[in-house]
């Protein structure tokens, strides 16, 4: 049983999408039931809304302690900056679960009207490139030695190509929204390494 974290964001699409991966799926709004899935979807949305709502449903402490005991977690943009140990051009008091080794900076990519749409190579995945959906999206600035870079986004203009899609254990976390394009195979992905867990 897979739980989608249903404060904030776009619960509805990733319980979809999972459905559509062959796994069974919830939505996860209280204590009590995110102790009854075997892993967490947290969607993308507002990560300082997110945050604060955790908080206030009493959420955050058993989301660090879920992870920290090892459960499978996968983080779409939001949920990659609630992923984060360390985030960049958050709000002073914006916290967030943490898990993997990774420095993520907050809308990078820009505002919501610089949202954009690419092709993106997932390392392992066959076939068409993975389309991403960047919605004033977080990248990574730097990984730990801990942490698998599963993606990266080609620079324009000669600037540096930008993390996008990163692994760590059974956490797993993108930039980009899987969940809006009807291509399930991140889902898969990620179902896949809940049933190795």
């Amino acid at each position: 049983m897979i739980g989608v974290l249903a404060l904030q964001g776009d619960v509805r699409e990733h319980l979809v999408a999972l459905a559509e991966a062959d796994a069974l799926a919830r939505p996860v709004r209280r204590v009590e039931e995110l102790a009854e899935v075997d892993a967490l979807v947290i969607p993308g949305g507002e990560s300082t809304t997110m945050s604060n709502l955790a908080l206030a449903f009493g959420l955050m402490e058993p989301l660090r302690e879920r992870v920290a005991a090892g459960m499978p977690v996968y983080g779409s943009c939001a949920g990659m900056i609630m992923l984060a140990e360390k985030i960049l051009d958050g709000r002073d008091d914006q916290q967030s679960v943490g898990g993997i080794d990774m420095t993520v900076r907050r809308n990078a990519f820009g505002r919501q009207n610089e949202s954009f749409e690419s092709a993106i190579d997932f390392k392992g995945f066959e076939g068409e490139p993975v389309h991403g959906v960047f919605i004033r999206a977080p990248w990574v600035e730097s990984v730990g030695a801990g942490v698998e870079v599963l993606a990266e986004l080609p620079a324009a203009d000669g600037a540096e190509s930008r993390i996008v899609a990163v692994r760590q254990g059974n956490l797993l976390a993108t930039s980009f929204h899987p969940e809006l394009t009807g291509d399930h195979r991140v889902h898969a992905y990620f179902v896949r390494m809940v049933e190795a867990r």
